[in-house]
C-alpha cells in the first residue's frame, strides 16, 4: 500500500504524472524514518528537520502538516501493510506541485509515503568485513543546500555505481575542499584515541538524525570527547576507528580501508547506548 496525499493505494494504482516536478527538476525533500512497534523512532527530530527543510526550499507548508496529521498518515499506512514485521523503513516524500517550468507556478505541495518491512527490530553491530575507498569522480558542494535530504542524489548514485564495480562495500564523499564530507549513506565518524570526530554541516555533509543521536550520545559519554571539524583524507590512515551512521542501520562500522583495519570498540560502546535509548523511546 502507498499514502498518496492522504488516500491509501495499492501500489498499481498510484501512479505519477509526467510532469512531477521531483520527477523533472529534483524539487523534492525525502525523510527516510525507520518505525518500530507502531512507534515513529526520533519522530520529532525528523518532523522539525522537514519542516525546517520545506522553508529553505520555499514551499509553502499545509496548515494540517502537524507532527499529529504527519505521524498518524504514516501509522495508517502501517496498519495496512501485509507483512507481520515489527519494524519498518518509511520514505515520506514531499513535493512541489507541478506547473512551470525553473519557476513554479506555485509553491503548494502533495506528499506520498512508502513502508518496507525490516529484518531486524534494534540496532545491531555488523562487523563482517565492510572495505570503503574514496569517490572523487565527483565532489559536495560545501553549502545549506548539501545538508538537505533533497531528491537531488545523482552525486550518491554515480558513488553507489563505482563502489559496486569496484566491489566495495561504500564510498567516502569529498567536498571542494578535498575534505571527507560523509559515505554514500550516512554520516562518517573518525575515532583517535578518545577523540571521536565528523565533519561539521559546514562542510556540506547532511544534517543526519542518527548523527543528531550518536553526537548526544558521545557528549554524554565521560570516556570519549566530541569534535565537530574537518577530516582530511590523510587522516582517515591514522585513526583507530571508522564508523557510518543512519537511521536503518544505526551503526556501521568500516573494517579496512586500503591497507589499513580498523577496530570497532567505540562504535560498539555507542551501538549499546543508543539500543538503550530507543528502548526507553
Amino acid at each position: 500500500m502507498i499514502n498518496s496525499n492522504g488516500e491509501l493505494l495499492l501500489e498499481e494504482q498510484a501512479k505519477l504524472s509526467v510532469f512531477n516536478r521531483g520527477l523533472a527538476y529534483g524539487d523534492a525533500l525525502f525523510e527516510t524514518i525507520k518505525t518500530l512497534n507502531g512507534k515513529i523512532l526520533f519522530w520529532e527530530d525528523h518532523y522539525f528537520r522537514l519542516m525546517a527543510s520545506m522553508r529553505i526550499l520555499r514551499m509553502e507548508i499545509p496548515m494540517n502538516f502537524t507532527p499529529e496529521f504527519l505521524e498518524s498518515q504514516i501509522l495508517e499506512l502501517l496498519s495496512h501493510h501485509n507483512s507481520d514485521s515489527n519494524s519498518f523503513r518509511v520514505k515520506f516524500t514531499v513535493f512541489r506541485n507541478q506547473g512551470g517550468y525553473y519557476t513554479p507556478n506555485s509553491n503548494e505541495v502533495s506528499y506520498f509515503i512508502t513502508a518496507d518491512s525490516l529484518p531486524t527490530d534494534l540496532y545491531f553491530l555488523n562487523t563482517s568485513d565492510y572495505r570503503i575507498e574514496l569517490f572523487k569522480d565527483f565532489y559536495v558542494t560545501p553549502g545549506l543546500l548539501s545538508t538537505l535530504k533533497s531528491n537531488n542524489k545523482l552525486l550518491n548514485v554515480l558513488g553507489s555505481v563505482y563502489a559496486k564495480e569496484n566491489q566495495y562495500d561504500n564510498c567516502l564523499l569529498l567536498n571542494t575542499n578535498k575534505n571527507i564530507v560523509e559515505s554514500l549513506n550516512g554520516n562518517l565518524f573518525l575515532v583517535k584515541g578518545n577523540v571521536i570526530k565528523t565533519p561539521p554541516l559546514e562542510d556540506g555533509c547532511l544534517k543526519g538524525i542518527m548523527r543528531k543521536q550518536v553526537l548526544e550520545i558521545i557528549r554524554k559519554t565521560p570516556d570519549f570527547e566530541c569534535v565537530e571539524a574537518s577530516i582530511s583524507p590523510f587522516e582517515l590512515q591514522k585513526a583507530d576507528e571508522l564508523f557510518v551512521t543512519n537511521v536503518i542501520q544505526g551503526i556501521q562500522p568500516i573494517t579496512s580501508f586500503r591497507k589499513k583495519n580498523f577496530k570497532t570498540h567505540a562504535s560498539q560502546s555507542i551501538l549499546a547506548k543508543l539500543n538503550m535509548t530507543v528502548r526507553l523511546s
